[in-house]
């Protein structure tokens, strides 16, 4: 009888468990452009996403009690041709909530050469994200985007390219993909993004997001391992470089091992450093509120983007 009585508990707590998450669609009524993909979109065991057509997001409410008003939305990586949403995503969100902020993982819709679509699909993310930040117990003014890898690309798209309505207050991006020139860009995602357009000079200088900051791009913390032979490190430190000569206040941390990939992964050598890092830097530091927002400058071939 008692564990029978044990197992209805744990059954409940799974069950409310499950239902705190909440799925949104990004484009409720279809979005205006097509990324060409037909194939069914499928999960693998290691949750990883393929054949993305249709953007939503998945909301990991923060504990109740430890509430901070907080949240970050979570870009999972992938080469822009694949979402690993397990261990670079759904891990993170959920450790969010356990911490007080609310853990929000993106799946944006894979470019296949559409190189506006994620892009379009995380600002308009965010814009759902502070429209209806009180519904889900959020501050506005405290929204966050991380990224990882080309996740972590599309996560500095977005913090050097928004309006108003869809600038994050922070970023923190994790080994990211930064620049789209030909030293130390990942190629596959470059190639993935930009497609048949992948030589194309202006496309490249728009995407190399260390050439994009602008004087109020949110501060950043970044992370990454030293032996990064996947996305080389040169792509953050020009990054963090280039907010620093903006006077953006940001942070860098650099592992001396681990590679690329290694996410929420526990048996990365400093996930338990990670977690400390990311949680005393989002936590302590003053959030900067929205101000005025520069033009984005227009660049031929993108229009609305």
């Amino acid at each position: 009888m008692k564990t029978s009585l044990l197992a209805i508990l744990f059954f409940i707590s799974m069950t409310i468990s499950a239902q705190e998450v909440i799925e949104v669609p990004v484009w409720p009524n279809g979005a205006a452009e097509s990324n060409g993909i037909t194939a069914e979109e499928t999960t693998n065991s290691s949750g990883h996403v393929s054949n993305v057509s249709v953007a939503s997001f998945k909301i990991y409410p923060a504990d109740k009690a430890k509430n901070t008003g907080i949240a970050v939305l979570i870009c999972p990586g992938g080469g822009y041709g694949i979402e690993a949403a397990g261990h670079e995503g759904v891990d993170f969100a959920k450790w969010y909530a356990e911490n007080g902020i609310t853990g929000i993982v993106m799946k944006y819709r894979l470019p296949n050469g559409h190189h506006k679509i994620p892009l379009k699909d995380v600002q308009e993310a965010m814009r759902i994200i502070r429209n209806r930040a009180s519904e889900w117990n959020i501050n506005p003014n405290k929204i966050g985007v991380s990224g990882f890898s080309a996740g972590g690309h599309l996560a500095s798209t977005l913090l050097t390219h928004f309006d108003e309505s869809s600038r994050p207050d922070f970023g923190i991006l994790v080994y990211p993909v930064i620049t789209f020139g030909e030293i130390n860009t990942h190629i596959g995602s470059r190639k993935n993004l930009l497609g048949a357009d992948e030589k194309n000079q202006e496309l490249i200088d728009y995407y190399s997001n260390e050439k994009q900051i602008k004087d109020n791009t949110p501060p950043t913390i970044l992370l990454l391992s030293d032996d990064d032979k996947g996305v080389v490190p040169e792509n953050s430190i020009l990054f963090y470089r280039g907010l620093k000569e903006k006077k953006i206040p940001a942070s860098m941390y650099i592992f001396p091992t681990g590679g690329h990939g290694w996410g929420f992964n526990k048996n990365f050598r400093y996930h338990e450093q990670v977690k400390n890092l990311i949680m005393m830097w989002v936590k302590d530091r003053s959030v900067v509120k929205l101000g005025s927002f520069p033009t984005t400058p227009k660049v031929s071939g993108l229009k609305n983007i």
